[in-house]
C-alpha cells in the first residue's frame, strides 16, 4: 500500500513540475499588449497577469522554489520505491526513470505547449499561480533579498536607457516579423514604421530644397504675382525680396483671393505683402516627430528650414511629414511624379534631386541614407569626387551609371541592383565612353 501511494504522489509531483514549467514559461510568454486590452475590457484573468507580471521576480521566485521542491521530493520517492522494490541499485534505476519522465512530462511538453498557446494558458494559470505566490511569499522575499543584493554587484541603472530604446526596436521587430509572415499588410507595416521613424530623422531628411522651392518675388507687378500662384500647383508660396534667401511673408491663394474681392477685382490696386502672413522658421536640425506636434500647435502647415547660420536651406509642410507614414500624396493638381523611370531592361533612371528614402520605398530598395539625402549626394559620398557622365561605380550591391552633369550637379543617374553579383569592388569607378 506505501509503494501505491508513493507511485500516486510521484505522479501529482510530476503535475505539479509540469504545471509550474508551464506557468513560467507561457507567463513570460505571453502578449503584455493582449493581456492589457483584455484587462481593459473586463478579464479578470488578465488582470492576474498583469499583476503576476509586475512583479517577475516574485513570480520566478515561486516557480523555481515550488518546481525545484517537487523535482527534488519526486526523486526521493521514487528512489525509496526502488530501494524496496530492487534494493541498492535500484537508486540508479529510479535516477534514470525519474529523469526521463520530468524531462518529458514536466519541461519538454508542457514548456512546448504553453509556448504555443501562451496567452490562453497565461490567462488559466494565472490565478493558482496567483495564490503560490502568496503562499509563498516568505520564502521568495528571502530569495528576491539574496537576488537583489547580488544584482547590485552587476550593472543596472546604465542600462535603463538602453532598455527604453530596446522596447522602441521590439515593436520595430514585431511589425518587421509580422509583415514577413502576411499577417500585417505590407503598406500597413511601412506605415507603423513610418511614425517609429519620426523621431530619428530630421527636418532636414525630408525638406524641400531651396533650389526646388517655387517662391515669388515681392517687388513684382501684383498681376505677375497672381498670375503665377493661379498656375502653381501649391496653395502656400513664399515671397522674397531683393534675393531669393530672403524670405519676408508666405503667401496664400485663400487670402490673396479674398483680398482682390475686396479690391473689386482690381490686381493692380493689390497690396500683396498686406496679405501674406510671417513666415515661420525651424532648425534644419529638428526632429519629425516635434516639427509635427509644433504643426498640430501652431495650427499652420509649412515652415522654413533654417540652418545654424540662419540661412534658409529648404521648406518642409505638413504634407511632407504625413507622406513619410503614409506614403506619397496626391491630389488632382499634383503633377504626376517622374523622377523615377523604370526602364525596360530592368534599370532604373532618376534625376539626381532623388532622395534617398523615396526611391527605397518606391521601389523597395536598400540604400544607405546616413551620409547623404539625395541619390547624387550619395554617389559623390561614395566616389569622393563629383564624377562625370559615362563613369559606372558599383556598391551597397547596386551599379550606378552617371548620365548627365550640369555645371557640378549630377542630373540624372542609371541605377541597376547587382544582387547576383558578388565579389564588386566597392566604389571603383569603372571607366565608359561618355554618352552625348
Amino acid at each position: 500500500m506505501s509503494i501505491v501511494l508513493s507511485i500516486i504522489a510521484i505522479f501529482i509531483l510530476i503535475v505539479l513540475s509540469a504545471f509550474f514549467n508551464g506557468s513560467e514559461t507561457s507567463l513570460t510568454a505571453a502578449s503584455r499588449a493582449r493581456m492589457h486590452s483584455l484587462e481593459e475590457d473586463g478579464n479578470v484573468s488578465a488582470a492576474l497577469v498583469n499583476r503576476v507580471l509586475s512583479r517577475p521576480e516574485k513570480m520566478i521566485g515561486t516557480v523555481l522554489l515550488g518546481n525545484t521542491l517537487v523535482d527534488v521530493l519526486a526523486a526521493a520517492l521514487a528512489s525509496n520505491v526502488a530501494v524496496h522494490l530492487y534494493g541498492e541499485v535500484g537508486v540508479a534505476y529510479a535516477t534514470g526513470l525519474i529523469t526521463i519522465l520530468i524531462v518529458i512530462f514536466a519541461a519538454v511538453l508542457p514548456k512546448t505547449y504553453a509556448l504555443a498557446y501562451a496567452d490562453r494558458v497565461a490567462l488559466i494559470v494565472a490565478p493558482p499561480m496567483r495564490g503560490l505566490i502568496y503562499i509563498l511569499t516568505p520564502f521568495t522575499k528571502a530569495i528576491e533579498y539574496v537576488v537583489r543584493n547580488l544584482l547590485k554587484l552587476t550593472p543596472g541603472k546604465a542600462d535603463d536607457e538602453a532598455n527604453i530604446l530596446a522596447a522602441h526596436e521590439e515593436i520595430r521587430g514585431t511589425i518587421d516579423l509580422q509583415a514577413k509572415e502576411g499577417t500585417v499588410a505590407k503598406g500597413d507595416a511601412e506605415m507603423l514604421g513610418g511614425v517609429l521613424d519620426l523621431g530619428d530623422l530630421q527636418v532636414a531628411d525630408i525638406m524641400v530644397h531651396r533650389t526646388k522651392m517655387e517662391t515669388v518675388n515681392a517687388d513684382d507687378p501684383p498681376a505677375k504675382i497672381l498670375d503665377q500662384l493661379i498656375k502653381s500647383q501649391f496653395t502656400r508660396v513664399p515671397i522674397w525680396k531683393e534675393e531669393p534667401e530672403n524670405i519676408v511673408g508666405v503667401l496664400h491663394t485663400k487670402d490673396l483671393l479674398l483680398a482682390l474681392s475686396r479690391t473689386g477685382w482690381a490686381p493692380d490696386t493689390l497690396d500683396i505683402m498686406k496679405s501674406a502672413s510671417t513666415p515661420w522658421f525651424v532648425p534644419d536640425t529638428t526632429s519629425l516627430k516635434d516639427q509635427l506636434n509644433q504643426f498640430l500647435k501652431k495650427k499652420t502647415q509649412m515652415a522654413l528650414v533654417v540652418d545654424e547660420y540662419g540661412e534658409v536651406q529648404g521648406l518642409i509642410t505638413l504634407e511632407d511629414i504625413l507622406e513619410e507614414i503614409v506614403g506619397q500624396i496626391t491630389d488632382e493638381h499634383d503633377n504626376p511624379d517622374s523622377h523615377i523611370r523604370m526602364q525596360s531592361d530592368g534599370t532604373v533612371n532618376v534625376d539626381g534631386t532623388v532622395a534617398i528614402r523615396d526611391l527605397n520605398r518606391h521601389l523597395d530598395w536598400d540604400l544607405p541614407d546616413d551620409e547623404a539625402t539625395t541619390i547624387a549626394g550619395l554617389v559623390i559620398h561614395e566616389a569622393q569626387t563629383i564624377p562625370e557622365p559615362g563613369q559606372v561605380f558599383t556598391f551597397h550591391g547596386y551599379r550606378f551609371e552617371i548620365l548627365r552633369k550640369s555645371r557640378n550637379k549630377i542630373t540624372a543617374i542609371r541605377i541597376k541592383p547587382l544582387t547576383a553579383i558578388a565579389g564588386t569592388a566597392i566604389g571603383v569607378p569603372q571607366q565608359k565612353a561618355a554618352r552625348g
